[in-house]
Formats: C-alpha cells, structure tokens, sequence
C-alpha cells in the first residue's frame, strides 16, 4: 500500500492563537520543504522530513526557560534572516585547503564549500569503501535503513531543522572486517557568506562488523568568512556493528562571529569502541551534543574534549552515555579553558538503564579560568537504576597554580612563557589521547598561537 504523506500546514502546526516560536519564519520553512527538488526527497525520506518540519513548526527554537538551554541563549540566531546558498560565494583550489591539511598525514579527503560538495577537492574514493556525497547515497539501502533512525529530533529542534531541511553531507559506510590505514578527512570550509548564510550538514558514519576507521571531521572558515555571521547546524549519526572500532575527531575552529549548533549521536553493537574526541576553538555559540548507545554487552566508549573560550564567546557541551546492557564501560574527560569575558557550558548524563548490570562509568570535568570575568556552568550527572555498578563523576573549576607559577619563574623562565606552560600542560592530558600525532601538533599550534601573550 503506498505511503501518504503530509505536508505540514502553519495552520495545522501553529495556531494563529499561539506565539508564533520561529518569529514569522514557519512560512518560509514551508516553502524550503515544498521545494526541496526531488532527488533529495524520496518517499521513505519525505515521511521522515514532514515529521521533522512538523516537531520544528510546533516547538521552534529552544529558550533559557528549556531546562537542557538555559545557560544557552540562542536568541541571537533568530536576529538573522537564515537562508541557504544556493551556490558556494567564491571557487577554491588546493591551494587554499592547504592551510586546513594536517601536516603530512595522508587522507581521504571530501571537501564542502559552503555547503555544496567540491568533487574537484576531494580524493575520497576506492578501495571498496564508500565516502561520497549524501546526495549522491540517498538510494543507498544502508542510508534508508539508518539516516535519521538514531539521532531523535523529538526533543532536538536543531536537529529536527536539519532532518526536515538538509541538502547534502557525507555518507561512509565500512565494510565488515575492513580496517582503513588512511584517515576520513570531511572538511566544511565557509568562504565569504552573506549574513545569515545557514548551512546544514547531514552525516552518516557506518563501520561494519569488525571494521576499524579513523574519521576527522573539521568545520573551517576562510579567509573574510569572519566579515559576517552564519549558522552552521551539523548533525551525524555513527553506527557502530559488533566489534567495530572507530575514533572520531570533531575540530571546530570557525569565526568567532558564526554560530555551530552540532549533533552527534553514536550506536554501538556488541564489543564495539567508539572513541571520540570534540575540539572546539571557534564560533560566537557552539553548541555541541554528543551522545552514544552503549546497546549490547562489551561495550566502551570514551569520551574526550577540549573547549577555548575568550572574548565574548559561548562553548557548550552536552553528553550522554546511555548505558542500556551490562558489562560496558564509558570514560569521559572534558577540559574547559576560558578568558576575557568567554562562557562555557557543560552538562554530561551518564544513564544507566535497569539492565545495565556491571557497568563502569566515570565523568571527569576540569576548567581554567584565566580570567575574573570568565564563567563556567557546570553539572555532572548521574541516573542510575541498577544496583551493581561503578559510576564516579566530577568536575573542577580553577585559576593558573599560583605556586607552579612561582617555581618556574623562581627557574629563570619569563612569566609569559611560564603561564604558557601551565596552560599547555593542562590541555595536553586531553590532547594527548588523539592517536594521530599530526592532529595532536595541529592542535599544539592552536595552543601556542592562541596563548602567545
């Protein structure tokens, strides 16, 4: 029997009665859905993007009187008139990626500039392993069967926008038993877009059973991309077969005049380990959620994040480990390093469902604060509801060790440099657990450049 779907009306969504919560934008949204051309609409995907433009139109953007964004202000966004290029704002060679590479470490490369997928960029095909463009693998079965079927949108309106909205993106899929020696490297690069400029990624990461792969994902700004503020709304969604192994780097370091609001949700197959490491140094807001199913006996997962804030900028982290079987085990540890007037945010759940037995689970949140205007909001948590398990969590917030400080200066070492050191050694106990030493210089770069004074 054919499938029905329906278009979502303002009418049907949003009563004329009730604060309109997208501030005059429902029709617009409307007419991206109606227009969505139909290579990337079929039936099985228009059903999941009605639904999700319904979820959106009736809940609109989250608020601080939402409890998981009350530390979050995304008012901002809605000052923008958000709209989507229809083509990139400027054409870019190898010569201007080179900047984005790292080092010499050899990937497969899929580049997207301002939204649209550069084939000429890229070098991501071969070997019997699927990298393309989303686009291009919405006839796939494997995208059927997975796209959209683990990152809710039900209580997730950034992530209902995207499911509803989304052009393009990258789809991977591992086959069983593969093991990938050369990195995924999915670039985002934003050149020069107009103000409000949305863009919208839609990722799909699947590793077979016994497949291991090493997947970067990097979100960039080129050259005048800092003139004006843009959104980037990102969502991905791993799946992870039975004794799978996948290490996962995010790295954000757009404009600080952008906004990145990024979903990542994780599936996790019997004996799998999922490896996941979140940088961000960019953006007015970031916003990032990451969150995995630990779904069958043997898993591990751990997670792993750094987070610079300075000026007037806003990071925020939002995890879960979702500890649905026995005998799996989840290690979380964020650092947090804040000046001038910079806010960060972090909120990380570890849930252990009534089944969950043997479960071993620790959560660790450290700060730095070098500044008096520097604040951080942060709350570790716990729900538990079985009774043999080990669950630890907590967090720190800190000033530079005055002693420490005192010892090296008492050594010969300039004040300048001693207080670079401190703030290096803190951020290399994160650091140092990428497995890719290119990543881990990059990110010594970062560091240094953005503590030279």
């Amino acid at each position: 029997m054919a499938q029905v779907v329906n278009t979502p009306t303002r009418r049907q969504y949003a009563p004329a009665s009730v604060r309109d919560p997208l501030h005059g934008n429902s029709d617009k949204l409307l007419n991206c859905f109606k227009q969505l051309p139909a290579e990337l609409n079929p039936l099985w995907l228009k059903v999941l993007r009605a639904s999700a433009l319904h979820k959106f139109i009736s809940q609109g953007f989250p608020t601080v009187k939402d409890e998981e964004w009350r530390f979050t202000n995304v008012a901002p966004i809605l000052e923008l008139a958000l709209h989507t290029p229809e083509q990139p704002a400027r054409k870019l060679t190898e010569a201007d990626l080179k900047q984005f590479s790292f080092g010499d470490l050899d990937t497969r490369r899929i580049v997207f500039v301002d939204g649209h997928f550069a084939p000429e960029l890229s070098n991501a095909a071969g070997n019997g392993v699927d990298v393309m463009s989303m686009r291009n693998a919405l006839n796939s079965p494997w995208v059927e069967r997975h796209l959209a079927r683990h990152a809710s949108f039900e209580h997730n309106a950034f992530a209902a926008l995207n499911t509803a909205l989304f052009h393009d993106g990258v789809f991977v899929s591992v086959p069983a038993h593969r093991v990938l020696e050369r990195p995924i490297h999915i670039l985002h690069v934003v050149t020069e877009p107009q103000s409000g400029a949305i863009f919208q990624p839609r990722n799909l990461i699947v590793a077979g059973d016994g497949a291991s792969a090493k997947v970067i994902e990097h979100y960039v700004s080129l050259g005048n991309g800092a003139a004006e503020p843009y959104l980037t709304n990102a969502v991905t969604e791993l799946v992870l077969g039975e004794e799978a192994l996948i290490e996962h780097i995010k790295f954000q370091v757009e404009s600080e005049k952008a906004f990145h609001v990024a979903t990542l949700q994780a599936h996790q197959a019997k004996g799998s380990v999922w490896t996941s490491h979140s940088i961000s140094t960019g953006a007015r807001l970031a916003r990032n959620t990451i969150q995995t199913v630990l779904g069958d006996k043997g898993c591990n997962c751990i997670m792993n994040g750094l987070y610079l804030g300075r000026g007037d900028q806003l990071v925020d982290h939002h995890t879960v480990m979702d500890h649905a079987k026995p005998h799996c085990e989840s290690h979380e540890y964020y650092h947090g390093i804040l000046s001038d007037r910079s806010r960060g945010v972090f909120n990380g759940k570890i849930f252990v469902r009534k089944d969950a037995q043997k479960t071993n689970a620790k959560q660790t949140n450290r700060n730095l604060l070098l500044s008096d205007d520097a604040v951080i909001d942060t709350k570790p948590q716990l729900e538990i509801f079985a009774d043999d398990v080990k669950c630890t969590h907590g967090a720190t917030i800190g000033q530079l060790d005055a002693k420490s400080l005192f010892y090296l200066q008492a050594r010969g070492i300039p004040k300048a440099m001693a207080r670079r050191m401190l703030i290096y050694a803190f951020a290399s106990e994160v650091i140092e657990r990428i497995s890719l030493p290119q990543i881990r210089e990059e990110l010594d770069k970062v560091l240094l450049e953005r503590f030279a004074k």
